[in-house]
């Protein structure tokens, strides 16, 4: 009668230890990619330092503050001695029509690619109507006409190209810096010839401005009524600051956009005499566009990565289950080699996808991702149709997670139902595996 020898704790045990080896596989490969998501950041900082460098040289961010007025007045002020004191009083128009086009262009250094654009004709129209400056608190007599001064801010003044502005119909001349920075740090002024009029009549202006800039292009409502109509042929606006669009139009040729602000959706009066907290709310009153940039794919490698464990632990899954139904055991080692693939990948796609388009470098790691393993898959289990099934599962799983990336707010609920169709397709492939006789099976076999 013959007897079987007793099994060891390894025979007995395989499949488990297996099963622990394969789990801490999958988190000691995390590693890697924590160390790729850190030259993901390291390449996008990169990029950063070459848009400033651009913008710096071009022109950066834009954002046009005006027309206001800068008017000085006396103040005298009651003690033992009698002072004069020369302070400022800022008026904004009653109406502001802004009209502008975006005409974007590429600048290329090195590698990188980076948006800026020429604003060309920004034209600022309006009127200021007449104002009762006792509402604050400023004395008529009291205002020294002469030295009135018409105001732009313009956050960089490297960008401006040309300028033109008409006074009540009359040309006039501008000049670099303002009468002093407390509602705007820099910009361009021209003096006025008003007279006290000026509280009586209405008065109409018109500016014409070419503004080169770097991805933004903001302006502040201070108008009493503010209206503001942006186009460009830039397909990938965001519309950003305080202020959405009334209306907007995207089309595959470019965009326009129309905004209109009130003097009650804002935060500070329309004549003051002391800036203050106006400065602040001037501020950020500002809105706009931002030219978002196609060439960026460092945000898609980044949640890529997020997915990396879904990825590594099913193509591990797949590779275990196959291992047990055909009975071939894998090698802890080609498990190891499988996952550094799996690893490689993202640096195959971070690095094609600064050359070309994301969606072409994804499809370009993914495809050669695919071919190796299913060549390594071959060369394990010497079986075609395990391969056909093993590279359509991986090939099904790449496209998945590239649905997933390009989602925004509908990622987690697919992202949600896939991991819950997965699980019940390992849960209906385990249920007849004899999972305390199989080890046995295999060592008698």
């Amino acid at each position: 009668m013959d007897t079987q020898p007793a099994l060891s704790f390894w025979q007995k045990n395989k499949l488990v230890i297996k099963s622990f080896f394969i789990a801490f596989l999958v988190l000691a490969l995390l590693i890697p990619t924590f160390i790729i998501m850190y030259l993901v950041n390291e390449r996008k900082e990169r990029k950063q330092e070459v848009t400033k460098e651009i913008s710096n040289k071009w022109s950066a961010a834009q954002t046009i503050t005006g027309p206001f007025l800068m008017i000085p007045y006396t103040e005298t002020e009651n003690s033992s001695t009698v002072t004069a004191t020369k302070k400022m009083l800022y008026l904004l128009p009653e109406e502001l029509h802004i009209n502008g086009t975006i005409e974007p262009e590429i600048r290329y250094r090195s590698i990188y690619k980076v948006p800026v654009f020429t604003a060309k004709p920004i034209t600022l129209t309006g009127r200021f109507v007449k104002n009762r400056f006792t509402a604050a608190g400023v004395n008529p007599l009291l205002v020294r006409w002469g030295e009135a001064r018409l105001c732009i801010g313009i956050s960089d003044l490297k960008g401006i190209k040309q300028q033109s502005i008409k006074w009540n119909g009359q040309v006039m001349n501008m000049e670099p810096g303002l009468p002093e920075n407390s509602i705007v740090q820099q910009g361009i002024s021209v003096p006025l010839p008003l007279d006290t009029a000026f509280i009586e009549n209405e008065n109409n202006f018109s500016v014409q401005l070419t503004l080169l800039g770097s991805e933004k292009l903001y302006c502040t409502p201070l108008g009493s009524s503010t209206s503001m109509h942006l186009s460009s042929s830039w397909v990938n606006p965001a519309f950003d600051g305080k202020y959405l669009p009334d209306t907007e139009k995207l089309t595959k040729n470019g965009f326009e956009a129309d905004w209109s602000v009130s003097q009650f959706n804002r935060d500070f009066p329309k004549i003051f005499t002391v800036a203050g907290n106006n400065l602040s709310a001037v501020k950020e009153s500002a809105f706009g566009v931002i030219l978002l940039s196609p060439f960026d794919a460092y945000a898609q490698t980044m949640r890529s990565l997020k997915y990396a464990i879904l990825i590594i632990a099913l193509t591990f899954f797949a590779y275990f289950f196959t291992e047990i139904f055909q009975r071939r055991p894998v090698h802890p080692l080609q498990y190891i080699l499988i996952g550094m693939a799996l690893v490689i990948f993202y640096t195959l796609l971070l690095s094609v996808s600064e050359y070309i388009s994301f969606p072409a470098a994804y499809l370009v790691a993914a495809s050669a991702t695919v071919l190796l393993l299913s060549w390594y898959t071959q060369s394990i289990f010497k079986n075609w149709k395990t391969v056909l099934i093993f590279s359509t599962l991986l090939s099904v799983l790449y496209l998945f997670i590239y649905v997933l990336i390009q989602m925004q707010d509908n990622a987690l609920l697919f992202g949600s139902i896939g991991l819950f169709v997965l699980l019940a397709a390992a849960m209906y492939l385990s249920r007849k595996i004899d999972w305390y006789g199989i080890d046995s099976k295999n060592n008698n076999s």
